[in-house]
């Protein structure tokens, strides 16, 4: 990659909130419109500036059909184009991969890249079918059947945590272990009045579902993260029966949404809250293990971005994963040689849990916010996704002077 940079402080994202929660019922197309337009009034970004968007989105709702140009409409950019990304889980990494690309090539100035999600209320899918019994056709709950069910691997979701975890010999008490690190790391974002968090997070004004009425409460944090001691995850038994995944060392879904500006490193500097900060995009990389194994994607991915970017794990200061298991982050650590402990800082995934296409986005601006903190670096977003893949990203903060 050449010339594709993050405008320091050029992005957001909201608190999360675990399904059904406060942002369940609010259209998230709609509301992602409403956090850009903050963004970008707040940063003082000249919308006039942006020339594609990018709409990452893994759930339909009512609208979805239209995407980025319904997006860029609400927003204000209305003449601004691009496409609509759904890559499940890796959806934020794949979006930013595409936008750096058109910057890199000049197909693209700037690029404004949105991702949302609800996990909440999902839709039913009805198929038509007029070969089945009596026409009936097919019904999907789109997101729990999607969850439950891989129609290529035959497997759910939680089988692949299985599957790698007696690959790697790994057991429930490893697991907790993990859990403990991480959520120890998020309560770091929570400190002196949740001071990291607030670097980047944008509060939501919660409305009626139809944008029109306040109702004078705000997603200001995080909502439904679930307080995690050794004794509370010592008492939670495997969800399977011959198993040792709890539900203690996975994730839970989510809504919620984030995004970032995607341009040249003339005018990522000239968009900076910080001009002396400079967030440049080194490379991307993708893989896709063996059936029924989705967490050891990440660790492939990490390493295609390393290699297409000219570096090698070893001059990595920081490392941010989707980790919907506990046991990816530790098939992370055996895989690459990245100390466990020291992945994650500040908070992932499997704490604040997992709106899908969002999720990426949050973890890579948290990934810039630990580099800016430790004076510049090199850091690592993997993150796996449905069909046993993973995509990921190299980048590195520095001085722009």
């Amino acid at each position: 990659m050449t010339n594709a940079y993050i405008p320091y402080g050029a992005y957001w994202s909201t608190p999360f909130a675990k399904w059904q929660g406060s942002i369940g019922h609010l259209n998230s197309i709609r509301l992602a419109a409403n956090c850009a337009r903050t963004m970008l009034d707040a940063k003082r970004i000249d919308r006039d500036a942006i020339d594609l968007g990018i709409l990452g989105i893994t759930n339909p709702q009512l609208g979805a059909f239209f995407g980025l140009p319904w997006l860029t409409g609400m927003i204000g950019i209305d003449t601004v184009p691009g496409p609509t990304v759904q890559q499940a889980c890796a959806t934020s990494a794949r979006a930013l991969q595409m936008a750096a690309q058109e910057v890199m090539l000049g197909s693209s100035r700037c690029a404004l890249v949105v991702t949302a999600d609800r996990c909440s209320n999902g839709p039913v899918v009805h198929y038509p079918d007029p070969t089945a019994p009596g026409g009936n056709g097919h019904t999907e709950k789109w997101v729990m059947d999607n969850f439950g069910h891989d129609p290529y691997a035959k497997n759910a979701m939680i089988d692949t945590a299985e599957n790698v975890a007696r690959r790697f010999g790994v057991g429930t008490a490893e697991m907790n272990e993990a859990v403990l690190r991480r959520y120890a790391q998020y309560e770091d974002a929570l400190a002196d009045d949740r001071a990291f968090q607030k670097r980047y997070m944008q509060e939501v004004p919660i409305t009626d579902a139809g944008f029109r009425k306040p109702t004078g409460k705000m997603l200001a944090a995080d909502e439904g993260v679930f307080p995690t001691t050794a004794a509370g995850l010592a008492k939670l038994k495997p969800v399977k029966p011959d198993g040792t995944v709890t539900f203690g060392t996975q994730t839970h879904p989510a809504d919620g949404n984030a995004g970032a500006i995607v341009t040249s490193r003339e005018q990522a500097r000239a968009m900076a809250t910080d001009k002396a900060v400079e967030v440049e995009l080194l490379g991307f990389g993708q893989a896709r293990v063996e059936k029924g194994h989705m967490p050891m994607a990440p660790a492939p991915a990490a390493m295609a971005a390393l290699k297409n970017a000219g570096l090698s794990m070893s001059q990595v200061d920081a490392v941010k994963t989707h980790n919907p298991f506990a046991v990816n982050d530790i098939a992370f650590a055996r895989e690459t040689g990245f100390a466990l402990d020291k992945m994650n800082n500040y908070g992932s995934s499997l704490i604040w849990g997992h709106p899908q296409g969002p999720t990426g986005m949050r973890s890579v601006i948290e990934l810039i916010e630990e580099l800016v903190l430790r004076g510049g670096g090199t850091g690592v977003f993997s993150g796996c996704a449905a069909g046993d893949s993973a995509v990921a990203l190299v980048l590195q903060v520095r001085s722009a002077r």
